[in-house]
């Protein structure tokens, strides 16, 4: 799954864009998670973080051969042993791994997808009951510097919509803000 407006601008560039620490602690990412899958890795901006907080392995994916490479290259750099980096279009192969095995699934400005239900339903499958789905997206306004065209990026509303069509995730608390430029949500999967 190619996402649309998924273009990456340079690495330095990128990484001034995120408060990552911010992010990760509003949406609750620490020790008592431990196995996470990551789709989308990217530069490893959010990966690195997220293997030094959890408790075992974070399994990233990513489509772009040259970000899985990055993303390992950073990871030795780093000397992290808990991070599988893995090439695969989720979409037409899954995730990987067993379903429900997970504690959660990062979707982190990746909902703007052609079938956002259907990317959701998999991530929802790819946790244990009781199991996250955190995410976060660009907001929904035209001054923010990047992020894919305002046509096709969702709005919280959106996506806790799309959330519900699933039939296995329930939102766990409020919209959250995480300045300078996204917001995020956590959902919890039924039975």
């Amino acid at each position: 799954m190619k996402l649309r407006e998924s273009g990456m601008p340079e690495e330095t560039y990128w990484e001034t864009l995120l408060d990552v620490n911010l992010v990760l602690d509003r949406l609750g990412v620490d020790h008592t998670l431990r196995n996470v899958v990551e789709l989308g890795c990217g530069y490893g901006t959010f990966t690195l973080p997220v293997a030094r907080r959890i408790s075992g392995v974070l399994e990233t994916v990513d489509i772009e051969p040259a970000m899985i490479e990055r993303t390992r290259q950073r990871a030795r750099e780093a000397g992290l042993s808990n991070i599988v980096c893995e090439q695969r279009d989720v979409m037409a192969d899954g995730f990987g791994g067993v379903p429900g095995s997970r504690d959660a699934c990062l979707l982190f400005n990746i909902l703007h997808c052609e079938d956002p239900v259907r990317l959701l339903t998999a991530a929802a499958r790819a946790v244990r009951p009781g199991g996250w789905v955190l995410l976060i997206h660009w907001r929904y306004d035209p001054a923010t510097p990047r992020g894919p065209a305002l046509d096709i990026r969702p709005r919280s509303e959106q996506i806790l919509d799309w959330a519900g069509r699933t039939g296995l995730l329930l939102p766990a608390g409020p919209v959250l803000d995480l300045p300078p430029w996204h917001y995020g949500l956590r959902l919890k999967r039924t039975a």
